[in-house]
């Protein structure tokens, strides 16, 4: 059984009973995205694909915030299968810095497969898909979904935005509608457009509805 089979099936099981937005078909969606990138950008597949499958695996905000867990856990199954160092850590070090909150602090670590994989994660977080998704983490969470007595809370600062817990539809200014213009890749770009302009059309179809007008 190849790296990426074994690498499936350990993730599938690990993720089982995850929250709807973080699930093992959040991270299905990742891959498939970070393979069409990936091809397209000439990036390493092996870790474009290892590192898509692993982002998730241990998320910080399942686990008081602790940002080396994921690293950490995808280091031990990576060695288990025998998978070389340089890939590990190559892999780590995109499962540590592709996340939105890392955006906030020093860019410590650069590589053509953390764009790829970070677009296909941030692509997954816009369009229709990121719409359903935010609002299952907002009820998991049981946070309102709309509340216009609380304003959106911009230029966060990185821990500002980890203990956020204002409205769902807040988070589409917070972070949402921030992510087009984040975009690594020519493939991500053009694909982060529709999906932020679709956003938009559901903002406005959202807030005619609570004013009664639509």
């Amino acid at each position: 059984m190849s790296f990426i089979d074994q690498t499936e099936t350990f993730v599938k099981e690990s993720l089982g009973g995850a929250e709807g937005g973080h699930d093992w078909w959040h991270i299905y969606r990742v891959w498939q995205t970070a393979k069409t990138i990936g091809i397209e950008e000439g990036a390493d597949l092996l870790v474009v694909e290892l590192a898509a499958l692993l982002h998730d695996i241990a998320d910080s905000k399942f686990h008081d915030g602790d940002e080396e867990i994921g690293p950490a856990k995808a280091q031990e199954f990576l060695e288990s299968i025998g998978v070389e160092e340089a890939t590990i850590e190559h892999v780590k070090d995109i499962i540590r810095y592709m996340s939105f909150k890392a955006s906030f602090g020093e860019i410590k670590f650069s590589s053509k497969e953390l764009e790829v994989v970070q677009d296909a994660d941030r692509l997954d977080a816009i369009g229709a898909i990121g719409i359903a998704r935010a609002f299952s983490y907002g009820g998991y969470k049981q946070r309102e979904f709309y509340n216009p007595e609380i304003p959106p809370k911009l230029n966060m600062t990185k821990e500002e935005y980890k203990k956020s817990a204002t409205p769902t539809i807040n988070h589409f200014y917070e972070k949402l509608l921030l992510l087009k213009d984040k975009m690594n890749t020519s493939t991500g770009k053009r694909l982060a457009q529709e999906r932020h302009e679709f956003m938009e059309l559901y903002l406005e179809q959202f807030y005619g509805e609570w004013d009664g007008v639509k």
